[in-house]
């Protein structure tokens, strides 16, 4: 138990065990048993605005232990499938870099999933508060973006949060995602913004945003074998309907798998050449392509810089002339 002033009753957090929690992806569900500080959002991307979030709040949080809240599905999801916006990354991955979301920067000690569904969209701002807040995070101090909502029909504000969160004696700050590091226009850290950054092919831009380059994961599944045939033998990750890939064309990257890092030529599309149908991320690893058998292994992929779009070549010889030229190229982009 903990008293957070004077004129607030002793409590004991715990978890109420209504199926707030979720343990998809790795986050943990366990009882807390202490005050916390806590920051809550989507999160999608963990970009250096939400980066800034947790060192914020671990500023403001006087020792105590600082949870990160996240959804899922996106909230998004429940009002308006058809207006999803395609995942920058994978929740487990959101998960891995909201505890070390980048060099130099401590993440969060906990992380915790909300399982967003209707009947959550349906809490007022006063029963989120209470019921995630307080009792189950034992909350002394909050942070968030300025622009979070919350509560059904998103009718709390952070001026909403402040107030309820006084009343349980937990001080709630809204903290400004605008970046002094990117141009010089001052333009927010925002996921949209990378979104349609990445849209565009300007990764070297996403990655200025994100704090590091735009990855794609999954597990590497068997292709058609041609690039093998072609003496370029590739690491195939079907795309995910649901995933924010760039336009098909040719990047420069890296491949990470384990504690491996390669520099990859990567492919992006549906290999037009061969009249191929299913949209892939094909990474071939230079230097090191004969020798790693990658099958059903996951992996991410950096995807670093554009070097060209996507052509249909005529013949064989044509697009293997242009295999290694796009290597070479790719490995001057990497060096």
């Amino acid at each position: 138990m903990r008293v957070l002033s004077s004129d607030v009753p002793e409590r004991v957090w715990h978890s109420s065990g209504v199926g707030t929690w979720t343990d998809r992806g790795g986050a943990s569900t366990a009882p807390l048993g202490t005050a916390t500080a806590v920051t809550i959002g989507t999160f999608d991307g963990v970009h250096r605005g939400h980066q800034a979030l947790l060192r914020r709040t671990r500023e403001v949080a006087e020792g105590l232990p600082v949870v990160a809240v996240t959804f899922d599905p996106h909230p998004v999801a429940v009002f308006a499938p058809d207006r999803v916006p395609p995942r920058l990354t994978s929740l487990q991955r959101r998960i891995e870099l909201l505890h070390e979301p980048a060099p130099g920067v401590r993440g969060a000690d906990h992380v915790r999933v909300l399982d967003f569904d209707r009947a959550m969209a349906g809490w007022s701002p006063e029963e989120f508060v209470e019921r995630v807040v307080v009792e189950e995070l034992g909350a002394r101090h909050v942070v968030v973006g300025e622009n979070f909502t919350f509560g059904a029909k998103a009718a709390g504000t952070t001026e909403t949060l402040r107030d309820l969160c006084a009343r349980h004696g937990c001080d709630a700050s809204a903290f400004t995602l605008v970046g002094d590091a990117y141009g010089a226009d001052g333009a927010p850290w925002s996921s949209t913004r990378v979104r349609a950054l990445v849209a565009e092919a300007r990764l070297e831009e996403a990655a200025a945003l994100l704090g590091r380059p735009h990855e794609v994961d999954g597990v590497v599944t068997p292709g058609d074998q041609r690039g093998r045939d072609l003496g370029f033998p590739t690491a195939n990750v079907p795309v995910q309907a649901d995933y924010c890939v760039p336009p098909d064309g040719v990047y420069a990257g890296r491949l990470l798998t384990g504690d491996a890092d390669y520099p990859a030529a990567i492919s992006v599309g549906t290999n037009p050449t061969f009249a191929g149908t299913e949209r892939r991320v094909e990474s071939y690893v230079m230097d090191h392509g004969h020798d790693l058998d990658l099958y059903g292994r996951p992996v991410r992929v950096q995807l670093v810089s554009h070097l060209r779009p996507m052509v249909a070549y005529r013949g064989v010889d044509a697009l293997v002339e242009q295999m290694h030229a796009d290597v070479e190229q790719a490995r001057a982009a990497l060096a």
